[in-house]
């Protein structure tokens, strides 16, 4: 079938005004966000529901035509970039189709946009936990695929541990219904793990059923100061012994992080008056709307403070003031795109280990690349922490970048030496292929390669993602 049939025949199961094939029009989801990767489509195609999902897929499968699933776009590694692809996006499957209080879950589409979700729980006086810097446009199917992490994991988990049920167009165009609501059903191979963390490689996830939690009616942030990593793991562990029911959040930065958030990105300030090396933002909260969480963030710092190992902190006294310290914390992503090219990781390792991992990384890429500048921040709390590079002073961006592989080679290793993984929660993509060949173990790859050629045996479905191709 030749790509003019294609389209027409795209159009006969979603309509003209479904599908997109001009360059131009084309464009905006062509590119992913940090320009690492430029995709090419035979068409952008737009179903309204499953059914059309199912037949897009059955085309796809009889004309051996790739097929990649697209959400919001926000994507980090490339996963969601097509090559010579239909590219099926969801934005018309964006409804949240049912929310049950009683039994804490909702049913949406994979379209529905994170913060819609997150909204819909709130005025239902329920809490859908999962949080991230794109949530205000990815999309849920999205962050199913790539198993999204955020502020949250330390106490609610990842975006698997926030499904209950999956809806999943398979690679031959079948459809499977597991949108079940139950929390208990040892009926066999729990068959929605195989397409959460999967990227689209196995299925196209079309619905899910989401877990719901009690809306959370009171919390507590503070912001602490301290010489180290070393530091700031001793007093998150003080912490979360005194208060682990409520402890929400745990973030880190280093200070030169702090730093250019302060210098790049307006209205952002440190509530603190002296500079410091390391920064903890930690957050409470309680469904408990009469708990006192100021008091036992008090008494938790100042557990910290006897053993000295903080130097100053301010707990936020009003919602505006606790705002403005997540202000920081945000900010710290596009001040570094402002500052220049920087290298990026992500990665995780054992919470205990997340101080060796900044004194061996630190070490390591400072006497690769003379005068480059750590940002390393992330969620101390699950061990997953954003070791990104950013470009010495007086260096070429381009030069810089260059380095990019052979760093992360160096830095992955050290990452996988304290028993870590390569990538903690933005998934592999294409952008880390090559590391899975690497470093992960024959028989990991050869289990993965047998379920991509059992579900997928035609190699459509978002190929050349996630796993290395082999014949």
């Amino acid at each position: 079938m030749s790509d003019t049939d294609l389209i027409a025949a795209l159009k006969g199961i979603v309509g003209n005004d479904g599908v997109i094939s001009d360059g131009d029009s084309l464009a905006p989801y062509l590119n992913e966000e940090r320009g690492l990767y430029q995709g090419t489509a035979k068409a952008l195609v737009k179903p309204n529901d499953t059914k059309q999902v199912s037949e897009i897929a059955k085309l796809c499968f009889m004309e051996n035509v790739p097929i990649v699933a697209q959400g919001g776009n926000t994507g980090l590694v490339g996963g969601g970039v097509p090559h010579d692809a239909v590219l099926l996006n969801f934005e018309r499957m964006n409804q949240i189709e049912n929310i049950d209080a009683q039994n804490l879950t909702m049913t949406v589409q994979a379209g529905a946009i994170l913060a819609e979700v997150q909204a819909t729980a709130n005025k239902a006086d329920v809490y859908f936990p999962l949080s991230l810097g794109a949530e205000g446009s990815c999309r849920i199917g999205g962050n199913l695929s790539t198993n999204a992490g955020g502020i949250h994991v330390l106490r609610y988990g990842n975006a698997c541990d926030l499904v209950l049920g999956l809806e999943v167009v398979m690679a031959d165009g079948r459809i499977w219904n597991g949108l079940t609501a139950l929390r208990k059903d040892n009926t066999g191979y729990d068959l929605k793990s195989l397409f959460l963390g999967a990227e689209g490689t196995l299925g196209i996830i079309t619905r899910a059923v989401l877990r719901l939690f009690p809306q959370p009616r009171s919390n507590c942030v503070a912001f602490i100061g301290c010489d180290g990593f070393e530091e700031a793991l001793n007093i998150f562990h003080i912490v979360r012994n005194r208060a682990a029911d409520v402890v929400n959040a745990c973030e880190v930065m280093n200070r030169f992080a702090l730093d250019i958030a302060e210098k790049h990105i307006s209205l952002v300030e440190c509530p603190l008056s002296e500079r410091h090396e390391t920064y903890l933002l930690l957050e409470f909260a309680s469904s408990d709307g009469d708990a006192d969480l100021n008091g036992l963030m008090e008494a938790a710092l100042g557990d910290a403070f006897e053993a000295d190992l903080i130097n100053d902190a301010v707990i936020a006294q009003s919602g505006q003031q606790a705002d403005k310290i997540w202000a920081l914390r945000e900010a710290i992503p596009e001040a570094q795109k402002i500052e220049g090219g920087s290298i990026k990781h992500d990665v995780s390792v054992p919470v205990s280990c997340v101080p060796e991992f900044i004194r061996l990384g630190t070490k390591l890429v400072t006497e690769r690349i003379p005068g480059v500048r750590v940002c390393a921040f992330g969620h101390l709390g699950d061990g997953n922490i954003h070791f990104n590079l950013s470009q010495p002073q007086n260096t070429e961006k381009q030069d810089f970048l260059s380095q990019w592989q052979d760093t992360n080679k160096a830095v992955h290793d050290v990452v996988v030496s304290l028993g870590g993984s390569f990538s903690a929660e933005h998934g592999i993509g294409q952008l880390k292929v090559s590391e899975m060949a690497r470093l992960k173990s024959k028989i990991e790859l050869d289990l993965m390669q047998t379920l991509k050629n059992s579900l997928d045996p035609k190699n459509i479905m978002n190929p050349g993602k996630v796993i290395p191709h082999r014949n």
